[in-house]
């Protein structure tokens, strides 16, 4: 295997690691996977949409976690590498505290640098998100 296949395959490993820890509800786990300086832009119009530092990740994170009491679980279904970039289709299931059930499918586009992600994008149903995470807890 040559370098550049290697390093390929090491970044592939870093892109399952992540959708692992997404999985794993930690979100110390999860933000230790990004760089210092990492930049990540959500599709769509919602609130949490846009462009987002590392503190802000921080935020969003913890309120993503919390809405999904009993977790939140992704699966990859692909993964493409060349280089520093790896593409993932994956889905997300879980129950939201608002009792609704969300079940999201997912495209990640993950820039890996020195072992960490230095950027990523992710693509989704925006229509689905906003009934789902913008939904009133149930009381």
């Amino acid at each position: 295997m040559s370098e550049r296949e290697a390093q390929v395959e090491t970044n592939k490993r870093i892109a399952r690691d992540f959708m692992d820890a997404m999985s794993s509800g930690d979100a110390e786990r999860i933000l230790s996977r990004y760089c210092d300086d990492v930049t990540i832009w959500t599709a769509g119009s919602l609130p949490f949409s846009g462009n987002h530092d590392r503190a802000a990740a921080a935020a969003l994170c913890a309120g993503l976690l919390g809405a999904f009491p009993d977790g939140l679980e992704f699966s990859i279904k692909a993964m493409t590498a060349e280089g520093e970039r790896v593409a993932i289709e994956a889905e997300g299931r879980g129950t939201h505290a608002s009792g609704k059930v969300y079940h999201q499918h997912y495209h990640f586009l993950l820039v890996i640098r020195d072992g960490k992600i230095a950027q990523m994008k992710e693509y989704f149903d925006t229509e689905q998100a906003r009934d789902v995470l913008t939904a009133s807890v149930a009381g």
